[in-house]
Formats: structure tokens, C-alpha cells, sequence
């Protein structure tokens, strides 16, 4: 499996297609790869035949130093999230250990991040596809939604928007996730992992 510095990125963000979902708490993939498709100048536009959406482009510095990307949003609904994910994956030709999911985590406080490489799915019907598809072995920026207040159900709270003091915060969270994957494709999971993980 290679990790080499020229292999491209396939960095997906997880959430539901349509209008309806868009500022759900299941959403936040999308919203890190939106703010990423804006830094690197692109949009998103339909993937050929596979049910998702790209951007290509390259971050970090100009040359050698510099990343290639393709920015992923699947636009199958969050638990089919895998074939569209494999049929990128299998385009472009990327390792599964560059593949990079960003989504949602009831199990970290709202806002906080925690980065890593492979394991299990949590209940998480996004990553439950996307390693049915092709493995554990791919990186996991994991962003904290918390869990849901009283005897709410999961379902019903990660389809819900974030409350009014989450969204205080919501622009300055997404920006460090989407930091925290620029760092990670840049410099390295450890690297990412000693100055986002809280």
C-alpha cells in the first residue's frame, strides 16, 4: 500500500444531498468540504458516473510541497456512502490509506476534533459503508456534535440543525477541521493528531 507524497487524496465529506439536510448536525462533512472547495478556489460539479460530487485542485504551496486533491461529497444519502466513495477511489486510482472521511461524532463534545487512522465504525452509518466498500484503513477526521440532550434519539438529533449557541461557533469549528485536514494531508497524521485532537 503506498503513502507516497505524489499519491493523490481523496478527502470526502459525509452528509445527506438536498437543501432539507444542509445545516444538519449530519452535515458538518459537507460543510469542512465546502469551506475546502472555496480555499482552493473550485466547485463541485457531478463526478461522471459515480453519485458524487468533486472539486480537484492541490493545497498546500506551489510545486513538489503541494497536494493533489479530490474533494468528495456523495451525493447517495449517508448510509450508501461507500459505493460512491469506491468508484472515486478505484478513478483515481488512491490508496485506501489516503482516503480521508470527515463527519460527524456524538461521541466528542460539540466543536472538538479528534484525528485517526482506521478502526471501527461507531454506529456511524457513513463510515459503516465506506469500510464495507474497501476496509477500515482510511483516515477519520472525527467533529464533535455531542450527544443528544434527554431522551432525544440519535436519528432525530443528528438530523436536526445545530442549536443557536452552536452555531455562534459553528464557522470558527469547521475552519479548524478544515485546517486539521490540510495538515494532516500535508504533514502528516502525527503532525495533525499533536495540534488538533482535543
Amino acid at each position: 500500500m503506498t503513502t507516497d507524497a505524489a499519491a493523490v487524496w481523496l478527502i470526502v465529506g459525509l452528509g445527506n444531498p438536498g437543501p432539507e439536510y444542509a445545516g444538519n448536525r449530519h452535515n458538518v462533512g459537507f460543510m469542512v468540504a465546502d469551506l475546502l472547495a472555496e480555499r482552493i478556489s473550485g466547485r463541485f460539479k457531478r463526478a461522471g458516473k459515480a453519485q458524487a460530487q468533486v472539486v480537484e485542485g492541490r493545497i498546500g504551496p506551489p510545486g513538489p510541497a503541494g497536494r493533489r486533491v479530490i474533494l468528495a461529497k456523495p451525493m447517495s444519502f449517508m448510509n450508501l456512502s461507500g459505493g460512491p466513495v469506491n468508484a472515486l477511489r478505484e478513478f483515481y486510482k488512491v490508496p485506501v490509506a489516503h482516503v480521508v472521511a470527515v463527519h460527524d461524532e456524538l461521541d466528542i463534545d460539540h466543536g472538538a476534533l479528534r484525528l485517526k487512522l482506521g478502526g471501527g465504525d461507531n454506529g456511524h452509518n457513513g463510515l459503516k459503508s465506506m469500510t464495507k466498500a474497501f476496509g477500515p484503513d482510511y483516515h477519520r477526521v472525527r467533529f464533535g456534535i455531542g450527544r443528544p440532550p434527554g431522551r432525544m434519539q440519535v436519528a432525530d438529533y443528528v438530523l436536526r440543525d445545530f442549536s443557536s449557541a452552536e452555531r455562534k461557533e459553528l464557522d470558527y469549528c469547521v475552519d479548524r477541521a478544515a485546517d486539521a485536514v490540510e495538515c494532516l494531508v500535508l504533514d502528516g497524521l502525527e503532525r495533525a493528531q499533536g495540534t488538533y485532537n482535543s
